[in-house]
Order: structure tokens, then sequence, then C-alpha cells
């Protein structure tokens, strides 16, 4: 994976910093007036390279040289990309203070001078090389990729994608598993929707045998319409070609002469679809279309003639499956699990009666279907396989212990591979990197948006578009990885964005093979093969081996995660000490409790991850990770940071919350910190901190801070606190946790009030006329999350906050002393989730019809006053689930009542 260590060498050469770096040495020491030319030539060496990789990527090869050749390009981009990092921090570093004096001082000195003539040196044989291996390309590399000796058919992923395509044409019905239901979804589309033209699609990952089911209806229907085609639609398609194909595929369907097409223009081949298909009812399949623009270019020929045409479209992409109106794109998902041990038996034990596994084989097959998470193209050609081989326990062991080499190196498994890896070759090139670090997370993990977007950023995948942030951009990448199937989403937040998502095993397999090649390291005791060489890249430690040893030396290493909790201290260790150019360390979860000193030596370090570790304190070197941008301590047992943490300028994420045990007024706790917080102006997140008088009045100077948790705030507080607030126009999310239950948090005078705020918790109590405030009445409105806890308010909240139009998410803790709360018709339209706990007046609720018309979770807690059922709760149709905890026996029994008859589901905790 040369491209992407050389896409990687290119972002780091053409970033602002290097030209900043660039600028002060060679103005202000001597010997270095060449380096300005020396990096601008190696970028465009780089270029060139780069583009010749991507020239060939789609062809495929079989060529040991061009492989030998490509581990050199790749191992020399990799050495670039440290040597320019270690060139910006020690420029960076020598003009920290930010005064000319400093610079000056910093090049007079004989060390800066020696590490400065080093890279310059090791930039200067970087050029030669770099040319060196231009050279080689040019002579013979070139020429052996373009002939045809080099060019192995299984690796030309495009025809293997369209061979398969074609197989599926030659399926027997009685050999399908798992498709009744979904062929009966869509014959009801095809003769549904009456006679205007319609557009169907069906999408999925590779593999899920979408082309399989569309062949299938195909053959069954095609005959009920007057005119039929099938064509495939390749990643690198012919808009020409594909009328060509189209024409000729309606000719042969109603039996006439086939048009000559070869010398038609563009237009006129349009001209002649148009005219075939005019006055027909036609049935057409547009089969594994990668682009919306594929069929959007030909969608002009496919007229609308009100005969009741059919397009029905297969795809990896939801972008594509976009096309088809919402109500008429299927999503194919895995196999259920009787559905996978049905297809694979019926492939591996073909001459058993019923297909029935051999009782002494069943262990072990059925390892062997777990591992292939319902894809049907693994069950198939996995299964086809073992049906060649002996029937003993043993073989099908070895089989299932080695199964990822077999999906490598096994030629019977050339199919599942090429599809995959279809999908990764279209994949965006900025994208590929963020597909394969997703393969460091062990098999079925969770995956979290969020910290998967750190580490992105971290690793220096994510590159600035525009006004958009780095986050934001990464947020991008990430739902183009799930639109294009290459991950799949497991959740989404009540506001529609992904919050988990996981990488399916079988597309893992494959992310692993690829990410060796990029000296990609995984860590599991399971697998005994595995070693950790010295130009290793990124460490993930899945399960820690007893035949690892207890230390490690990898000095090219940058990135390591941990998710063994077992791993040995002196394993870390050698890391800290040995791997200078670490980028990434995420530590979560280990029972640590004091970090070295030396982290102080990772001078490229940007993501420091030390959540849920014992740790109670970090060393003061701290403060010279200068590049870090994330540091997350939550749920650590650090209280307070050191001083010099003012210096980590290019800070952008600081979590440090942890629970405590729970009082009236808050269950967790927050981090001090020292004088500097003011210099932290890249600071996006800052969770949570502990208030003082002297720290609030800095919070001003963090305008960028998107997230904002602050605890412990005393009403003298609140002026200073409002201030600074209204400093910050980017932020989103706003947490204030007075310091006692007769704190009042002074919040009417926040003006203005952050524009863009859509998640807002108090936790204390303030005066009613704050709903009257900016806050409220201005931000409100765009308000999607309000969590209001101890305001002991006394007049029923509800028609103050009933503009609030777009909340999502509703609670209120001890918020009222009211007997009564009403919600009336158009009230909260887009509230999903309703929590009402600890109202200890509270006698009834009321809710009229047509309230919270997309309500879907309502929770009832420590209400012992409240006697009735929630008056109109029936007239709530989108209700699914009713939560009661702590209310009294008499509630209870109601409900148990009524539960029969409500068209939602009730859960009654005493």
């Amino acid at each position: 994976m040369a491209e992407t260590a050389i896409l990687a060498a290119i972002k780091v050469l053409g970033g602002p910093l290097v030209n900043e770096a660039l600028k002060h040495a060679t103005s202000r020491a001597s010997g270095f007036s060449r380096l300005d030319s020396r990096v601008r030539d190696i970028k465009n060496e780089l270029h060139l390279m780069q583009a010749f990789l991507n020239e060939i990527n789609t062809r495929g090869h079989n060529s040991e040289t061009f492989d030998a050749w490509l581990v050199q390009v790749q191992n020399l981009a990799y050495n670039i990309q440290d040597t320019i990092d270690e060139f910006i921090y020690l420029v960076d570093h020598g003009k920290s203070g930010r005064k000319l004096s400093c610079l000056k001082l910093f090049f007079n000195k004989p060390k800066s001078l020696r590490n400065l003539r080093r890279i310059a040196s090791q930039l200067h044989e970087t050029e030669k090389k770099l040319k060196n291996l231009a050279a080689m390309k040019d002579q013979w590399v070139s020429t052996l990729i373009n002939t045809g000796a080099s060019i192995n058919p299984a690796y030309n992923y495009n025809e293997s994608s369209q061979r398969a395509a074609v197989s599926a044409h030659f399926i027997d019905e009685d050999k399908l598993v798992g498709i009744e239901k979904n062929r009966a979804t869509l014959t009801s589309w095809i003769y549904s929707n009456g006679l205007n033209l319609s557009i169907i699609s069906v999408w999925g990952m590779g593999g899920l045998g979408k082309t399989t089911l569309v062949t299938n209806i195909f053959k069954r229907e095609k005959n009920n319409f007057d005119c039929h085609a099938w064509v495939s639609i390749s990643q690198t398609y012919m808009i020409d070609q594909l009328l060509r194909n189209l024409i000729c595929e309606i000719c042969e369907s109603e039996q006439i002469v086939s048009i000559n097409t070869t010398n038609m223009d563009l237009r006129k081949l349009k001209e002649t679809l148009t005219k075939l298909l005019k006055q027909k009812k036609y049935l057409i399949i547009l089969d594994d279309a990668w682009d919306p623009i594929a069929v959007e270019s030909i969608s002009d020929t496919l007229v609308d003639n009100c005969k009741g045409s059919r397009i029905v479209i297969t795809t990896r992409n939801e972008d594509v499956a976009s096309l088809a109106r919402k109500e008429h794109r299927l999503h194919l998902k895995p196999l259920a699990d009787s559905e996978s041990w049905e297809l694979f038996c019926r492939k591996a034990f073909q001459y058993e009666t019923e297909h029935e596994c051999p009782s002494n084989l069943e262990e072990w097959a059925r390892e062997i279907v777990l591992k292939c998470d319902g894809l049907p193209l693994a069950l198939v050609s996995i299964g086809g396989m073992l049906f060649l081989r002996e029937r003993s326990v043993v073989e099908w062991k070895r089989v299932n212990d080695q199964l990822s080499w077999e999906l490598e190196h096994n030629p019977s498994f050339d199919r599942i591979r090429n599809i995959l890896y279809l999908s990764f070759n279209c994949l965006p090139k900025n994208i590929k990197s963020c597909f394969l670090h997703c393969s460091m997370f062990p098999e079925d993990h969770l995956i979290e948006r969020k910290k998967l977007i750190r580490l992105w950023i971290a690793e220096g995948f994510i590159e600035e578009r525009g006004e958009s942030t780095l986050e934001e951009v990464a947020e991008g990448y990430l739902i183009e990885l799930i639109r294009r199937s290459m991950l799949q989403l497991v959740k989404k937040n009540d506001f529609g964005r992904v919050k988990r998502c996981r990488m399916h095993d079988t597309v893992r397999e494959l992310a692993i093979s690829l990410s060796m090649k990029e000296n990609t390291c995984l860590l599991n005791e399971d697998d005994k093969n595995v070693k950790i060489y010295t130009s290793t890249r990124h460490l993930s430690v899945i399960k820690m081996s007893k035949e690892i040893r207890h230390s490690a030396d990898v000095p090219q290493l940058r990135t390591f995660l941990s998710f063994d909790s077992r791993l040995l201290s002196s394993f870390l260790s050698s890391i800290l000490l040995k791997s200078r150019y670490l980028t990434v360390l995420d530590l979560e979860g280990l029972p640590m409790e004091t970090l070295p000193d030396t982290i102080g030596d990772l001078f490229n370090l940007h993501y420091l991850g030390l959540r849920s570790t014992e740790i109670k304190f970090l060393p003061k070197t701290i403060e010279k990770l200068r590049n870090l941008q994330t540091i997350d301590l939550f749920n650590s047992n650090i209280q307070k940071l050191p001083n010099g943490i003012g210096k980590l300028t290019k800070l952008r994420h600081l979590f440090a919350q942890r629970a405590e045990t729970p009082s009236p007024l808050r269950n967790i706790s927050g981090i001090s910190l020292p004088k500097g917080l003011a210099d932290l102006k890249e600071l996006q997140t800052l969770q949570a901190l502990e208030a003082n008088a002297e720290l609030v009045k800095e919070l001003g100077n963090l305008t960028q801070l998107r997230s904002f948790r602050i605890l412990n705030v005393k009403e003298s507080y609140s002026a200073d606190l409002c201030t600074a607030l209204s400093k910050m126009p980017l932020l989103s999310f706003l947490h204030i946790n007075a310091s006692s239950e007769i704190e009042f948090l002074q919040l009417e005078h926040l003006n203005p009030s952050p524009p863009q705020l859509q998640k807002l918790t108090l936790i204390g109590r303030f005066k009613e006329n704050t709903f009257a405030s900016p806050l409220f009445q201005i931000s409100g409105k765009n308000f999607q999350t309000l969590y209001l806890k101890w305001s002991r308010l006394q007049n029923d909240p509800l028609p103050s906050l009933s503009h609030l139009s777009n909340l999502t998410i509703l609670y209120l803790n001890r918020a009222y002393d009211g007997q009564l709360l009403t919600f009336r018709a158009g009230w909260f339209p887009k509230l999903k989730a309703l929590g009402l706990v600890q109202l200890p007046s509270l006698i009834q609720v009321e809710m009229e019809k047509g309230t919270m018309v997309s309500v879907e979770r309502i929770s009832l807690g420590y209400i012992k006053q409240l006697l009735e059922i929630p008056k109109g709760i029936e007239h709530l149709t989108s209700l699914q689930l009713l939560h009661c905890e702590g209310l009294s026996d008499n509630f209870g029994g109601l409900m148990k009542g009524h539960n029969r008859i409500w068209h939602f589901n009730c859960y009654v905790k005493s």
C-alpha cells in the first residue's frame, strides 16, 4: 500500500508548517539554502509516482519485481514523513516563546545546527534514492506492468466482477437460500406504482448476493415486459459502450435484427436507444453501478412512456441507491444464523442426505460459519472449498485456525478477494487510510464515532476543506465509508448521526491483509505467527500473547493501541523509550498507576489516551508534547494537571471528568487546571473543569470551544461566566453544574448567547425569568437536548419551553415543585425522549391529543405522589416504551391493568 504512504508524505511536505520551518531555517542558518528546493523536488517526484500508481491501481498486477520496487518506495515515503516531522518539531521548538531572539539563539546552538545538518543530509540522500527509484520505474518496472505476461486475470478486479455477474445467471433456483422475503418485496415493487417509470435499487456490501437476487427476479419476470436488458456497469465504464450494450440487449430480447452501432457517436446512440424504448414496456437491470453519474449519464434515454417500465440498480454505494425513491430502496443485510448454516451446508455437504453436517465436524463447521458473519459469497466459497477437503476433525480444525491465511492466499477465494478489493480500490484516496485504520480494532468491536474521528485526525489522515473543521471532514469520511458499505452502521443517536459502527468480519480480513503491507501488526494470542518487526508502523495489542517478548524494538512506530489489560509494563516501557516518532498512544483500560517521564520525549505525539486507567498524576514532562491534539483522561484518577499545560497550544480535546459517589446535585467531578488555560486557544472540547474565580475569567479566550462542561459554579462566578460564554460563537454543548443546592445560576444576562448551542444541561437553581433571556429565546430555537436538574421551579416550565420546536430530548429531574404538568397540542413536535424524575409534588400529568407527535420513549422515575396514569397517553401513537421506576405501588397496579390494550411496551420496576 505504497499509495497511502506516498499520500501521507506529500501531505506533510506540502503543509504550512513545513513552509514556515523552511523559511526560518534557510534564512537564519548558513548552509541550508538548498533545503527549500530539495524538499520541493522530493514532493514533485512523489506526485509523479502517485500518479503512476493511480494509473495501474484498478488493473492489478502479478509481478514480484514491481512489488519489490513498491516496498522500496513505501519505505522511503515513511522515512520522508519521519524526517519532516522531526524537522518541523526542531524549528517549532526553537521559536517557542515567539520571540525573534529565541529563534536566533536556537540556530546558533551547536546541537541545533548538528540536528539540522543531519536532517538536511537525510533529505539529500532521500532525493538521490527517490531519483534512482524513478529511473528504475522508467527503465523496467513500467515495461513489466504493461506486458501481458505480468498481468494476472485474477487481479483484474473489474473483469472478475463482471464474470461473477454472468455466473449469477446460471445458478439453479433450488440452491438459493434466504432470498424469499427480499424477492417478494422486489417483485411487488416491480408491479406496483402504476404505469409511471420507476427506479428500484438494491444496495449493500460486496458479496451479499445483490446480483444473484436481482438475476433470479429478472429470469422470472422478464417475459412479462415487451423488452428487457441486463448490463453491468464497471468501475471504469464508458458511456458509449454502455449504450451499445443496452441497444444490443434490447434487440436480442425482442428477437429483432441487431443494430450496427459501431460507427455511431454518442448523440446517435442515445437517439437509437430512445427510439427502441419509446413505445415499449421495458425492464432494465443496471448491475454493480459505482457512481450516480453512470446512471444519470444515460437517464435521458430511459423514457417514461407510462407503460409500467422498471429500472433496477444494484450497487454498493448508498449515493447510487438514492436515485430510487426511499420506499423503493432495498438495503441487503447479512444472512441470519440459520440461513448462513443452511447455505454453508448446501455447499460443503452436497452429497449428504438433506445436506446434513456430520456430528464430528459440527463444532468446527459452526466456528467457520460464524467467521463468515452472514456473507453469502464467503459461505459459498468456503463451503465449496471444504467440500473438496478431507472429512476429518484435524483437517477442518486446521482450516478454521488458518482461515485468515486461506482468504488471502487460496486461489479458491479469488472471487471474494476481487469483489472486496474492488470496493477498496474504488475508495477516494484520502479515505483508504481511514478504512485500513479500522482493522486495528478487535473483531466485532463497536467503534465509537467521536473517538474514531479524533484518532484519524491524530494520524494525519484528514485534510482541511474550506471552512469545515477537521472533525467535520472526518465525519464526512466516516459517512462515506458507511454509504459505500465498507463499514456497517450499528446505531445512530437521537439526532440521526452515526453513534457506533463496526467492520464486517470478512471485510476486516481484507483490511488486515492490506494493512500488513503498510507495516501494521495486530498482536493476538490466537495468531502464533505474528511478529513485531523493527519496521512496524502501527501496532495494536488485541490480546497479549505469552510468546511476545517483554520488550519491543520498533523505532519507526507511529501508532500504539492496546485492548488488553494484561499488557506488560516492561513491554510498554520499551515502546515509550524507543518509539520516538509515536503519534497515537491509546492505553485505555490498562491498570497502570504511573506514566513514565519518558513520555515527554515523544515529540510527535498527537493523541494520548489514558481513559479508565488508574493513573493519578501526569509527569511534568507532558509540557514538552507541543503537538498534542487530544488528551483523554476520562474516568482516570487524575484530579489536577501539572503546570505548563498551557504550552500545549495545539490541544483540541481535553477529557477529564470522572464518576464519583452520587449526591443530589452531581455524580461526576472534573479537573483543576493551573494557570495557562487562556493559551489553549485551539481547544474545542473541555470536559470537565472544576471552576474557580480565576479560571472562569480566562475562559473568554477559548473562542473555539464546541463542547464545554463546567462544575462547581458559584453564584459569584455568574457575571464572568456569562461574559466568557458570550465569546464562544461555536459552542454546541454546554453543561453547567452549580456548587451547591442553594447557589443560583444567574444566566439571564448571557447576551449574546451562543448561537449554535444545541445541547444544554443546567444543574442547579436559576430564576424563572431566565426562560425569557436570550439563552432560551434565541439559542433555544436550536436546542435538541435540554436537561434541567434541581431547578426547583414553582411554575409549570412547559409553557416557557413550548417554543423549543427542535427539541429531541427533554429531561426534568427535581426541576419542578408543582403538582401538574400539561403538554398542550402542537408542543414539542420533534421530541423523541421525555424524562420526568424526582418531581416530589407532582400529582398529575396531562397530554393533549397532538402533543409530542414523535415521542418514542418516556421515563417516569421516583414520583411518589403520581397516582394516575398520564391522561391522554393513548394519543401518543409513536410511543414505543414507557419506563416506570420507583413509583407508588398503586401506580404499578394501574399500569399492569392497561398494559395489554396499549400500543407501546411498558416496563415497571418498583
